[in-house]
């Protein structure tokens, strides 16, 4: 049963939550620190991310656990620790979901390597495989509803992510490239492109995410609109709007009143899965839910 595409069919929209990382770093979390470890070092702050966006609408939230591969948990010496907070990050959305008062789905947030693949880079497809496969195991262990795979500029890895969890997880998959250099990823991969190969892996719950803000995801969105097949669910994730750096610190300029502008702008697209992502909050949740109608959420 793939309850993703049975949830999505049963709306007119789906509202997803906004960014894990911003949330973060408000509370306290330092460019130095694996935002992972927060899973059982602190996970009351995770737990309260998770409820405010629960609170402002979302029907999916996403698992604090982007960077949960071993290669960027081996930026901070925390490799061996895979599982554990993988784990712990599904538990800790999951309780959440259980507890709302409307139903919520919980995705398992699976985020670039960082690691470049051959023959450009050193990452083999093996590597990366099983990378992600450990990851996948620990997140469906803890209870997750389906994967979310996000923020990808190269095909390859998201191919190796894709059969690293369907080694271990017949859980739904759904995919999300970040188009932000020229409306191409960083390895120069097109909409369309994107859109033609996750569907002949056989996803079906496709999009972007991430990028340069809400007007960059419009034209990514519109040529996957023209190209998708009937049978493709569309998701759009867009940061709020773009970074500016001031008094050292990074502040988004997109406010709760642009991204619902956003969110009107991609419902009338036919996306079905609206979230956002970088810079936003539970305010910017709360906006999109408000301008959706909150007619897709069941109470």
């Amino acid at each position: 049963m793939d309850r993703l595409l049975q949830f999505i069919e049963r709306h007119s929209f789906i509202l997803g939550d906004g960014a894990m990382g911003t949330m973060l770093q408000a509370a306290g979390l330092t460019t130095g620190g694996a935002p992972e470890e927060w899973n059982v070092t602190r996970p009351e702050v995770i737990t309260g991310i998770h409820q405010g966006y629960v609170a402002a609408g979302s029907q999916i939230i996403t698992t604090n656990s982007f960077g949960g591969t071993r290669f960027r948990l081996a930026r901070e010496g925390l490799q061996d620790r895979v599982h554990e907070f993988n784990l712990a990050a599904a538990r800790l959305a999951r309780a959440v979901a259980d507890a709302a008062d409307h139903e919520v789905l919980v995705a398992g947030d699976i985020g670039p390597t960082g690691e470049i693949m051959v023959p450009l880079g050193t990452l083999t497809p093996e590597e990366a495989r099983a990378a992600f496969a450990e990851q996948a195991a620990a997140l469906a262990e803890g209870g997750v509803d389906f994967f979310l795979i996000e923020t990808m500029s190269a095909l390859e890895e998201v191919e190796t992510a894709i059969a690293g969890i369907r080694s271990v997880s017949d859980l739904p998959i759904a995919a999300t490239m970040t188009f932000d250099t020229r409306f191409r990823t960083m390895m120069g991969v097109k909409p369309v492109q994107a859109l033609e190969a996750l569907y002949g892996w056989g996803i079906r719950a496709i999009g972007a995410n991430c990028g340069n803000g809400p007007e960059e995801i419009e034209r990514v969105i519109s040529e996957m609109v023209a190209a998708k097949p009937a049978d493709v669910h569309l998701i759009a994730q867009s940061n709020a709007g773009l970074p500016k750096y001031t008094q050292k610190k990074i502040h988004y300029d997109g406010t709760p009143e642009v991204m619902a502008d956003y969110a009107r702008k991609m419902k009338a697209m036919g996306v079905t899965y609206i979230g956002a992502c970088c810079g936003s909050t539970p305010a910017h949740i709360a906006a999109m839910r408000e301008a959706l109608g909150g007619e897709g959420v069941d109470r």
